[in-house]
């Protein structure tokens, strides 16, 4: 028995992997209401008893302190309400074109793609986001275009829409107002890669129960449902879970009243989620395109198999890292102590030996393909303060053998026996290891250093990083409207920023919620930055501490800043206040007073061992301003003439931009001779003329033959030899005769 308490939920019978047990022992409730046809009050009455569970706030007001409604921000088919061409709400063009059946339609990677001008610049950072998101999970991978005949061209358009499959001829995926979330991004690519809603499928009455009388008039056809022979679920489950599900409340007549509700009541609160991909979403993706590898991750290991992930220990050091078996003493991370005979750690004891006793834990050997890799573990240091804990590398030492070392980072113990987040940037680009040395540090130490959960990604490492230990017991105990606020951190320009968390709430209204905001702090680069500190994109995560990083579902919020004076330096700025414990001004508070109910806090690990991990960066997107590049024009002889585009009725431009209209391709016909090859730019044909070892070609067109002077010189040494040569035979004949 792995758990101490197993809910009989399909994904809650994973708690030993992932720590979910907050729910202890749950019913399931599987039988559908049956409805008399006509009965509608009763069908409200039952509706609304089930909606019970629902948090509903219709209508959500902020201040001007506000990015957007944050948890409560519409969903695709209440931005896309208007839109009624949009097949499922948010799928164009022909429905019955298929990339899951028809592997035709199926994407080459990378997928080149074009951030058009029209688009918001928050929109174009959380566009790469999701790429990334992408490349962490699956084999996936996208590349600016580059005049290939396939593309994706991210627009802004009314609404949040994307193809179905590859259309061969370049496509848009719209990312209009308020669609500029990484979730809804994901969500409108995997439709691209050629996945329907997970409401579709053939088996989902099984699962979920369609109110049909409380659809909007005419909105019916978004819940069809299609047999296997036009989509299939690739052999996986239905997915409660998954980022293509609807929310209860889609396209419903009755602001509180659900359209769609579950056959387990437990999942009304979760499908339709915006966080990320689902463990399901991640599967189907990596099956249908046939995924063996990801793109960004090297490495991570829970140490829970007795080959600890090929990890090896240094022979010549006089003590040793040890699989350890968590206990009430010394619990695990990766399953908090939950489970029994689960849940392992590598242990070094500092209790015994001499001050300077060291152990290595190392790292098998990894290729990176990019210059920058995050290094992300999990450590407690249970000893007195003084023990000592350090990153380092190896490289190749140039003769192919990895044995360069180098320090990173040391982390010294402060006497704190907890379980602590790290982030460590590498900048590696040969192949290396990474290792651990512990190092006992005092001669009283009593305790041990524990290392769990690695992860190595191919990533930029957070500007900030922010444990809040014992956040649970917070929720509890602050008033509502009470503010923690972080040390300061830097990013790479040089700016100094904070974030706020209220635990209870921002807003009276919002008692419910976890509100986060950022700010800018004061800092010793003032003199020298840029103000107001417009067009970064300031982004804020509540970790999901899933131990595999694939499967984490993490809450991840951003904006954009402009030239408003709360940019400006924090010195300087309205509103901006001293503060004591940094000695620092801060400026004004900015972001979401709805960044995350209680009730989502709850789930998944989000509060593993009580504590909450907050991660922000504050990147510059000065770079994405102006994204846009032409589209070359693609040949008739090879376009897809298959694909109606969607006319100005269907779907209208927020932001019109004027655009050249396209010109014939002057290369087609090839107006160059002699194997010329015809070269299009800036509208214009011009010709590369072939040439031999014998010949070239000249001329605009290259009707003009030339042969190489040297060949022509020997062809007419070749000549004049072969006449004397002749002359000379026939003389001697003559004397001969």
């Amino acid at each position: 028995m792995c758990c101490n308490q197993m809910p009989v939920f399909r994904f809650l019978c994973s708690c030993c992997l992932h720590g979910r047990v907050d729910i202890g022992e749950t019913r399931c409730l599987s039988e559908n209401i049956d409805m008399a046809p006509g009965d509608n009050l009763w069908t409200i009455a039952v509706l609304t008893s089930i909606l019970a569970v629902l948090t509903v706030q219709a209508a959500p007001t902020f201040t001007g302190d506000d990015a957007d409604a944050g948890e409560l921000r519409d969903d695709i088919p209440d931005i896309n309400r208007a839109l009624k061409h949009l097949f499922e709400g948010d799928i164009a063009g022909n429905p019955s074109r298929n990339a899951i059946l028809d592997e035709t339609r199926r994407w080459k990677f990378p997928i080149p793609y074009i951030l058009t001008d029209s688009l918001e610049l928050n929109a174009k950072g959380v566009i790469l986001q999701a790429f990334e998101e992408y490349r962490l999970r699956s084999c996936v991978d996208f590349k600016p275009y580059a005049g290939e005949s396939s593309y994706i061209s991210f627009t802004k358009l009314s609404g949040c829409w994307s193809y179905v499959g590859d259309d061969k001829k370049g496509q848009n995926v719209s990312i209009g107002a308020r669609c500029d979330t990484k979730a809804i991004v994901q969500h409108e690519l995997l439709h691209a890669l050629g996945f329907y809603h997970e409401q579709s499928r053939s088996d989902r009455d099984n699962y979920v129960k369609i109110w049909w009388d409380q659809i909007e008039d005419g909105m019916e056809h978004n819940f069809n449902k299609y047999e296997d022979d036009f989509i299939t679920d690739l052999n996986t489950p239905y997915d409660y879970e998954s980022i293509m599900h609807y929310r209860p409340l889609s396209f419903n007549k009755n602001e509180s009243v659900p359209t769609i509700t579950t056959t387990i009541p437990y999942f009304n609160e979760v499908i339709g989620q915006r966080l990320d991909f689902s463990a399901v979403d991640i599967t189907r993706l990596n099956r249908m395109y046939d995924c063996a590898n990801t793109h960004t991750l090297l490495d991570q290991c829970s140490f829970e198999l007795i080959n600890i992930c090929g990890m090896i220990q240094n022979e010549d050091e006089n003590a040793d890292w040890v699989q350890t078996l968590s206990s009430p003493a010394d619990t695990d991370h990766t399953l908090a102590g939950r489970c029994r005979d689960s849940g392992y750690f590598m242990k070094f004891d500092t209790a015994s030996g001499v001050i300077g006793n060291s152990a290595l834990l190392e790292s098998r050997i990894l290729y990176p393909k990019r210059d920058e890799q995050c290094l992300q573990f999990f450590y407690k240091m249970s000893g007195r303060a003084g023990d000592i804990l350090v990153i380092w590398i190896r490289t190749d030492d140039g003769t192919g053998t990895v044995h360069s070392v180098r320090k990173i980072h040391t982390i010294t113990g402060d006497g704190s026996d907890a379980w602590k987040v790290a982030h460590v940037t590498l900048k590696v680009t040969e192949k290396f290891r990474y290792f651990f040395q512990g190092i006992r540090g005092s001669s009283d130490s009593s305790g041990a250093i524990l290392i769990d959960d690695i992860t190595l990604t191919e990533t930029t490492c957070p500007n900030a990083v922010w444990q809040i230990q014992n956040f649970t017991g917070l929720l509890t105990t602050t008033s509502p409207g009470s503010v923690l606020k972080s040390t300061c951190f830097y990013n790479s320009e040089g700016y100094s920023f904070g974030v706020s968390v209220y635990p209870n709430g921002k807003e009276p209204a919002y008692l419910d919620y976890v509100g986060m905001t950022l700010h800018l702090c004061s800092g010793e680069n003032d003199g020298v930055m840029q103000w107001p500190a417009a067009n970064r994109q300031a982004t804020i995560i509540a970790m999901d501490q899933d131990p595999d990083v694939k499967l984490r579902m993490s809450s991840t919020r951003s904006f954009t800043t402009d030239s408003d004076a709360r940019w400006n330096k924090p010195t300087n700025a309205s509103g901006a206040e001293w503060d004591a414990s940094c000695r620092c001004y801060r400026g004004p508070d900015f972001g979401w007073s709805t960044f995350m109910s209680h009730n989502h806090l709850h789930r998944r690990s989000f509060l593993k061992n009580n504590d909450l991990i907050i991660t922000a960066d504050f990147n510059d997107l000065t770079y994405l301003i102006k994204s846009e590049v032409p589209v070359k024009p693609a040949s008739p002889a090879t376009e897809n003439t298959d694909q109606k585009p969607i006319g100005d009725k269907e779907v209208r431009a927020q932001a019109p931009k004027h655009r050249e209209a396209r010109a014939a391709n002057p290369c087609h016909p090839n107006p160059c001779f002699n194997g010329g090859v015809c070269v299009e730019s800036e509208g214009k044909a011009s010709c590369r003329c072939a040439t031999t070892q014998a010949t070239y070609n000249t001329g605009k067109r290259c009707e003009e033959v030339n042969t190489h002077s040297g060949i022509l010189g020997a062809l007419i040494g070749g000549a004049a030899g072969t006449v004397v040569l002749t002359i000379a035979i026939v003389t001697v004949i003559r004397r001969v005769q």
